[in-house]
This record gives structure tokens, sequence and C-alpha cells, in this order.
């Protein structure tokens, strides 16, 4: 497969991908464009031991964390405003004050809590999917989610309380 039908192919995921992460438009355009070029330079050392998608959303992921981490070093957080705890954790991401905490609480999360539930909420695959990119079964990627969603909601509810 040519780079150039890799990226008509796979930009509207990787994009989606990063807006679910940053829910920021603009963002999302320029970690997407990082990682094409990104991508690129290292098409070379592409094995194909898992899907394409899968290897520019794992690049687009890192650029991501990179692109926070860079940040979080300029930026402080001031009158964060937590959603209504009632709410879903999935509801809970739609809104930026709450979707910047809930993303710092998920990068402490360990692994494959925290890769599962990017993949499921962010990437929206299925179970069987992220089961298989695990070499898992489906109900251990169900079972991971949601001990990964229990993790954040629990680390959630202990920063609103410290508020």
């Amino acid at each position: 497969m040519e780079f150039e039908e890799i990226y008509t192919t796979y930009f509207r995921d990787v994009y989606m991908y990063i807006l679910r992460l940053s829910n920021d438009e603009h963002l999302a355009e320029e970690i997407t464009s990082e990682t094409f070029f990104k991508a690129v330079e290292a098409i070379d050392s592409f094995r194909g031991e898992c899907d394409v998608r899968v290897w520019l959303c794992q690049i687009a992921k890192n650029c991501y964390y990179r692109h926070c981490k860079t940040a979080r070093r300029t930026d402080s957080i001031h009158g964060l405003e937590i959603a209504d705890p009632d709410l879903s954790l999935e509801d809970r991401l739609s809104h930026k004050d709450e979707a910047e905490l809930i993303q710092q609480i998920l990068h402490d999360i360990p692994d494959p809590y925290k890769e599962v539930f990017m993949w499921r909420v962010f990437a929206e695959l299925s179970f069987k999917q992220i089961g298989q990119m695990f070499s898992k079964s489906e109900n251990w990627a169900c079972v991971t989610y949601h001990r990964a969603k229990s993790k954040i909601i629990e680390r959630l509810e202990g920063k609103c309380r410290e508020k």
C-alpha cells in the first residue's frame, strides 16, 4: 500500500481519535498532521504486526501526550469546574474542563487499563477488536474497560472531594 493511499484511507480515523482525546479541532488537525509526518519517517520500520490504523493511532497518541506534557509545563489549571457527578463518564468527557482532568487521571492509570479505555472511548473500537489487538478475549477487553472506568471514576471523585 502506497503512503498516499494510507493517508487517504486513515486520515479521518486518526483525526477523529485525536479529536476525541483533545476535544479541540485545531489541535486534532495539528496532531494528525504530525502523526502522518512521523509515519512517513517510520514507514520502513512498520513490520505489519498490527493493523495500520492501530499503528497510526499509537503514533498519534504519543504525539498528543507529548503535546500535553509540554503544555502542562507552561499552563496551570485554575478554577477547574467539575461537571455534574451524576453524569456518566462518557458524558463527563464532553465537558472540556472535566475532560482535561479525566485525561490527566487517564495518563496515570497503568496499562492495559489506559489503552483499553482509550481504544474503546476515543477510537470507538468494539470489545472484540480490542481483545484481538491484545491477543485476548472479547470478555477480557470488556472487563478491563470497566475496571479502567471504575479507576477513573474513583480518582475523579477523589479529586472532586479535594476541592
